[in-house]
């Protein structure tokens, strides 16, 4: 090694250089990254910061890295445009921990998502008594099979030799792995008074002039003009149960068989999200899952439950909370599994440190919130050998208590410190405050933002004069007074999850904050306690459902008012103003954009070039409301479009008030037809919120709502919080947020811990009683944050 004062030039690269990003709203944006340091992006909700990071940088790579792939396996990947950039320089792998839910197939748990259940299950083939069999045996995924065969082998004559095969698995074959069985009501299929031609029949698509309508009344094997009630046992067993029999129906040779297999096939095998909203009531009034009365849940066969380790099955094992499953993991000693118990424990102290050692290994994957589902997928990184990536971050303090984001910054800086380039976009002072680089975004939101305010330190920062400067040591102060309750509602004896029988009394009338660090128990008290009834409305972070063509102006509803009034002062049908319907452009069918699909190469999103991105015909252009055309009204942000549907020509209230709505939460600088698809987890839930506002709800329970939040906005989200409570209704809030806890009437604590050391409510009262008494976690940061 040179030991002169040359540098390699090698060791020049230091910087990620982007130059001229235009990712949607980014206005020719230049900033220099620098590498192996920890970076937060900050700024308002909208400002660009996802664009710039996740949309150009953490995008950009993930291209590279697929040309990197053959063309055969390049055809298996999703195809990615090239960013919108004139230069991006000095890129490395980018490794994306964003905040999108785990899948949330029924097989899939925390354990499998990560390392954890791979490394338990050679720990139980080496350990464990009655021996079964290797890993496999102990997986709930993999079936127990047989087969027998033959096969020629030489033997100096040519022979056939019988074989047979066995692999040995752990799944149950009741549930396939499922832990839970399916039963369906009969009486949600049919009505049992009616004959099958009176229309029996009440599921989805079976109407008697439909297609299985005629199959079922048509087959023969039952008279269709006899109601069901007086079916014998053999005709009921061929209607529900029939194994696929051929038959022919008015001249067409089809395939017969019983209702339920039928709809087993076609309704239950399918994820019931992407039913569509009619069929998917159907299979939750007519389905109940019930746990699995052969392998109690477990998913796993007998032979895998009965075979242990110190009298714990694997089955317990997964089933323990993961800071007990460690404990346990250390007390076991066996030389020859010494460094299987060493990378176990490490991988399950990471869920611990983490801040997610409350959950348990067999916790399906798609029941975690979307902070916990990125904390489990830092764990599959804490114990990486690579060095020298790129980690992209979303808010990793999404759902994270103030004494666990401490946790979560050290993570940050260990990533950090092993070598790596740490890019974080964030709202949170608290890890704000550990950057080695800022970048600030804005100076507003939408087509307002997209410029960079600021770079520099973070002592930079608070020093200059933008939005986030100015709010970086902003402290809520408690409230001198606080609202009276109207009432209760009383929760006796709330036991779901980790709680242990809470008798509580939420008052009414007022802002409520339910607190407490991850995994105490918030949700399980709100939304497995508070009755879902009349009056209460909901308002959780579970994504939207749309695809590119949804936009704000559907989803509220608000596109039906307006197509009304094009149509009225144009004397046309109202279908011609959708871009879904008879309005759109033949060439993009109302997208906007034309994909061209390069089959060996990426694929192209072009803007269409006969609606120039419009969507809709040149024909429906030419009408027009209040001097603008549907294309035009659709391009305007909530704020502009707010006053134009308030008054002249265009005076439309029913849009004007789901305008305000929108206006109110604070997503007055989004335009009517932006794609719900680009839309940021915090934007989705504010739109929500706005949408369930015109409900008649008396009750209001919001997860979170300042998820996504910019400090400047947290204060807009309080004073709509206050109006909605001062117009009689009752608001209750799980939040993590200090300002929130200071400002609301009431707070219930739950704690101590998380998991099994939560579940109990450690507090009740206004929050100056709790900064007072300063017992608990809570209290002791809130008053930190307030000064006291």
């Amino acid at each position: 090694m040179s030991t002169g004062t040359d540098a390699h030039a090698a060791d020049s690269h230091e910087m990620i250089r982007v130059h001229g990003a235009r990712v949607n709203n980014l206005k020719d944006v230049s900033v220099e990254i620098p590498k192996r340091r920890l970076t937060v992006f900050t700024g308002v909700s909208g400002s660009g910061k996802s664009s710039l990071v996740f949309g150009t940088i953490a995008a950009e790579s993930q291209r590279l890295i697929n040309e990197t792939y053959s063309a055969f396996v390049q055809g298996f990947m999703p195809t990615l445009a090239r960013p919108e950039v004139d230069v991006l320089d000095g890129l490395t792998t980018a490794i994306i921990v964003d905040q999108q839910r785990l899948g949330a197939d029924p097989r899939s748990t925390v354990g499998t998502a990560t390392d954890a259940n791979a490394m338990l299950r050679i720990l139980f083939s080496r350990l464990a008594v009655p021996h079964i069999g290797p890993p496999g045996a102990y997986a709930f995924n993999v079936a127990s099979v047989q087969a027998s065969g033959a096969i020629k082998v030489e033997k100096g004559a040519r022979r056939a030799e019988k074989v047979t095969f066995s692999r040995t698995g752990g799944m149950c074959p009741r549930c396939e792995g499922r832990g839970a069985v399916t039963d369906i009501d009969l009486t949600r299929l049919y009505d049992d008074s009616k004959s099958l031609r009176e229309g029996a029949l009440t599921i989805p698509g079976y109407s008697v002039d439909g297609w299985y309508g005629r199959i079922y009344t048509g087959c023969g094997f039952f008279d269709p003009d006899k109601p069901i009630a007086r079916f014998t046992k053999r005709e009921l067993h061929d209607l529900l149960h029939r194994e696929p029999t051929k038959i022919k129906v008015e001249g067409v040779n089809l395939t017969y068989e019983g209702l339920i297999p039928k709809i087993q096939k076609s309704f239950l095998a399918k994820d019931v999200d992407t039913l569509q909203p009619h069929v998917r009531a159907f299979v939750e009034r007519a389905v109940t899952f019930t746990v699995c009365p052969e392998c109690e849940g477990t998913r796993l066969n007998e032979g895998a439950r009965t075979s242990k380790i110190d009298g714990v099955s694997i089955a317990d094992a997964c089933a323990m909370q993961i800071t007990d499953l460690a404990e346990w993991v250390r007390g076991l000693d066996d030389p020859s599994v010494a460094p299987l118990l060493t990378a176990l424990g490490h991988s399950l102290d990471s869920f611990v440190e983490i801040g997610l050692g409350y959950l348990s290994l067999d916790r399906p994957s798609g029941t975690l919130s979307g902070g916990e589902a990125q904390r489990v997928k830092m764990i599959r990184h804490l114990g990486s050998s690579l060095t020298d990536v790129t980690y992209v971050f979303d808010e990793p303090t999404t759902g994270l208590h103030p004494h666990d984001i401490q946790r979560m910054n050290g993570l940050l800086l260990r990533l950090r410190d092993k070598g790596n380039t740490v890019l974080v976009v964030e709202h949170k002072p608290e890890t704000i405050a550990i950057a080695d680089h800022v970048v600030d975004l804005g100076p507003g939101a939408g087509t307002g933002g997209g410029a960079v305010c600021f770079e520099g330190t973070v002592e930079g920062l608070r020093a200059s004069d933008t939005v986030t400067g100015r709010h970086l040591d902003d402290r809520a102060a408690l409230k001198k007074t606080v609202r009276k309750a109207t009432g209760a509602l009383e929760i006796r004896g709330a036991d779901a999850n980790n709680l242990r029988g809470v008798d509580v009394d939420i008052p009414l009338g007022v802002l409520v904050a339910v607190t407490g660090v991850a995994g105490s128990g918030k949700s399980s008290l709100v939304h497995g306690s508070v009755p879902e009834g009349e009056g209460v409305v909901s308002v959780d972070q579970g994504a939207i459902k749309g695809s590119r063509r949804s936009n704000p102006a559907t989803y509220t509803g608000l596109l039906d008012p307006i197509r009304k009034a094009f149509a009225k002062a144009n004397g046309v049908k109202p279908a011609l103003f959708s871009a879904n319907s008879e309005g759109a452009c033949p060439t993009c069918n109302g997208v906007g954009v034309v994909y061209t699909d390069l089959a060996m190469m990426a694929g192209v999103a072009t803007t269409c070039e006969e609606c120039e991105g419009r969507r809709f015909q040149a024909a429906v252009l030419e009408y027009r409301l209040g001097g603008s055309d549907i294309s035009e009204v659709l391009a305007m942000p909530v704020s502009e479009a707010e006053a134009f549907f308030a008054e002249g020509e265009a005076r439309i209230p029913a849009a004007h008030r789901i305008l305000t709505r929108l206006s109110d939460v604070g997503l007055g600088y989004l335009t009517l037809g932006q794609p719900l698809t680009t839309l940021s987890g915090g934007e989705r839930q504010r739109l929500k919120l706005a949408t369930h506002m015109a409900e008649k709800g008396g009750v209001y329970i919001l997860d979170e709502p300042t998820a996504g939040l910019h400090l400047a906005d947290v204060q807009q989200l309080l004073a709509l919080l206050d109006r909605l409570v001062d117009s009689g209704k009752s608001v209750i809030v799980v939040e993590h947020h200090q300002a929130v806890m200071a400002h609301a009437d009431w707070i219930i604590d739950l704690g101590p811990g998380a998991g099994h050391d939560g579940g109990r409510v450690v507090f009740e009262g206004t929050p100056a009683e709790l900064v007072g008494e300063g017992s608990t976690l809570t209290g002791r940061h809130l008053a930190g944050y307030v000064g006291e």
